[in-house]
C-alpha cells in the first residue's frame, strides 16, 4: 500500500524521524481502511519514495517507519533481520560482570516500537505498537536461535495487563525474579511485576557513578528508590548510611534482598516507605542532613500538554532536595520524561530553583550507548542525570 504524506511529515521523514503521525497522512476520501501491522510505502506529495514502515491503525502515529529505500516487503523475516542485526551491535560491548542491558532500543535502532531487554538468560519484549503484533511470531521464531547461541534461553513478552505482566514466548518459561549484575553488582529484577521490562536499565552507568561519588559520605538519600539499585550503588561506594523513600513497600523488600546479595546488611540502612515530598518536608524540619542525595523520580511529564506542570513539579523537588544537602554534599537528579528537555530540565536545577548558590553543575549524563538514538528523533534523547555539588 502507497501513502503520500503532507510536505512536512515527508522533511522529517527525510531527516530520519521514524514517524508519521496521523494528521500527517494525506487521506483519501473515506479515510484507510489498513489493519495494525500492514506494510506501507510513504511517497510525498510528487510522488517521490521516501521509505517503508508499518501501519498502526489505533495511535496517533499512524506510521513507524522503518527503512528509507524501495525494497522487499516488511514480513516477519525482514523485520526479524532488523532486531536481529540489532542484538549483533552488542556484540563484545560487555563482559560477565554485566548480564543486563538492552538488546534492541526501538526507534533507536531503527526498529520502530521494538524494545528488548536481557536480564541473564531471559530476554523480555515490549512493544509499544500494535503494528509488531502480526509479524511477533515469525520475528520471535527469527531471533530464537541467535539469542540461544548467546546464552538467552527464555524469550517472554511484557504483557499491558493487570497482575503478572510476562507472557512467556519461546523457550523454558522465565521465572519470576531474577539475580543480574550490572559492573559486578548484583541486582533482583521483579519479571513478574516489576516496571517496564522489569527494571530501569537505562540508569546502569549513573548507578556506578553514584558508586564513585558515595566514597567517604556519611549520609546518603536515595528518593523514589524502587528497587534500591541506587541505593546499592551508594552504600558499596562506602557511603555510611543510605536512607531509601518509596512509596511502595514491596520495592524496599526487592531492595533488601539486593543489599544482601551484595554482602551488605540491609539493618545497617533506612528504608522509609512514604511520599518523598513528604519525606523532605519532614526531614528538613527535623534538621537531617545528607552529603549525597539522588531523586529519580518517574515522568512528571507523560505528555507536551504537562510539560509547564512538570517543571514546576521538578523546581519544587530540586528546592526540598536542596534543602537537606549538606554543604559540600552532592545532588544528582534525574528526569526520564522526552518532553522535558536537557535546557528545560537543568533550568530547574539553579540558583533561585534550589535556593542556594553553593552548587555547580559537574556534569549531565544521558542513557548508555546500548540505549542509541537518531539525530533527528529528539524524543529518543528522554534521559538526563545532572550532578551538581
Amino acid at each position: 500500500m502507497a501513502l503520500r504524506i503532507a510536505r512536512t511529515a515527508a522533511a522529517a521523514v527525510r531527516r530520519g524521524h521514524p514517524w508519521v503521525f496521523r494528521e500527517g497522512v494525506l487521506q483519501p476520501r473515506g479515510g484507510l481502511a489498513l489493519a495494525s501491522g500492514a506494510a506501507v510505502e510513504l511517497l510525498d506529495e510528487e510522488g517521490e519514495i521516501l521509505g517503508r514502515g508499518l501501519w498502526d491503525a489505533g495511535s496517533p502515529i499512524a506510521v513507524r517507519v522503518f527503512e528509507r529505500t524501495r525494497g522487499p516487503a516488511l514480513d516477519a523475516a525482514a523485520l526479524g533481520a532488523i532486531v536481529r542485526r540489532a542484538v549483533e551491535r552488542r556484540d563484545g560491548r560487555f563482559d560477565e560482570g554485566t548480564t543486563a542491558y538492552r538488546l534492541c532500543n526501538g526507534e533507536g535502532d531503527r526498529a520502530p516500537g521494538m524494545v528488548i531487554d536481557r536480564y541473564g538468560e531471559v530476554a523480555v519484549l515490549r512493544l509499544d505498537t500494535d503494528a509488531w503484533a502480526p509479524h511477533l511470531a515469525g520475528v520471535v521464531r527469527a531471533l530464537a536461535r541467535p539469542l540461544h547461541e548467546r546464552g538467552v534461553h527464555a524469550i517472554g513478552l511484557r504483557a499491558s495487563f493487570e497482575g503478572k505482566k510476562l507472557e512467556p514466548l519461546a523457550g523454558p518459561p522465565p521465572p519470576d525474579r531474577v539475580v543480574v549484575r550490572e559492573h559486578g553488582v548484583a541486582m533482583e529484577v521483579d519479571l513478574a511485576h516489576g516496571q517496564k521490562t522489569g527494571a530501569f536499565l537505562d540508569q546502569r552507568e549513573n548507578r556506578a557513578r553514584v558508586r564513585a561519588l558515595a566514597h567517604g559520605r556519611r549520609r546518603a538519600l536515595n528518593l523514589f528508590s524502587y528497587t534500591g539499585g541506587f541505593s546499592v550503588a551508594a552504600a558499596l561506594g562506602g557511603a555510611g548510611r543510605v536512607t531509601s523513600v518509596d512509596i511502595a513497600s514491596a520495592a524496599h523488600a526487592s531492595a533488601q534482598r539486593s543489599f544482601r546479595a551484595n554482602g551488605l546488611d540491609p539493618g545497617a540502612h533506612a528504608f522509609v516507605t512514604g511520599d518523598a515530598f513528604a519525606f523532605l518536608e519532614q526531614a528538613r524540619a527535623r534538621g537531617d542532613r545528607f552529603d549525597l542525595v539522588i531523586s529519580d523520580p518517574p515522568s512528571f511529564a507523560p505528555s507536551e500538554r504537562a510539560k509547564s506542570r512538570a517543571l514546576v513539579a521538578y523546581r519544587r523537588l530540586h528546592a526540598a532536595a536542596a534543602g537537606v544537602l549538606d554543604a559540600g554534599g552532592v545532588l544528582c537528579a534525574a528526569s526520564c520524561s522526552s518532553h522535558v528537555t536537557a535546557e528545560d530540565f537543568v533550568a530547574t536545577l539553579d540558583d533561585a530553583a534550589l535556593g542556594r548558590g553553593d552548587l555547580r553543575l559537574l556534569d549531565l549524563f544521558g542513557q548508555p550507548d546500548d540505549h542509541p538514538s537518531l539525530p533527528a528523533w529528539p524524543e529518543g534523547r528522554y534521559l538526563k542525570m545532572a550532578v551538581l555539588g
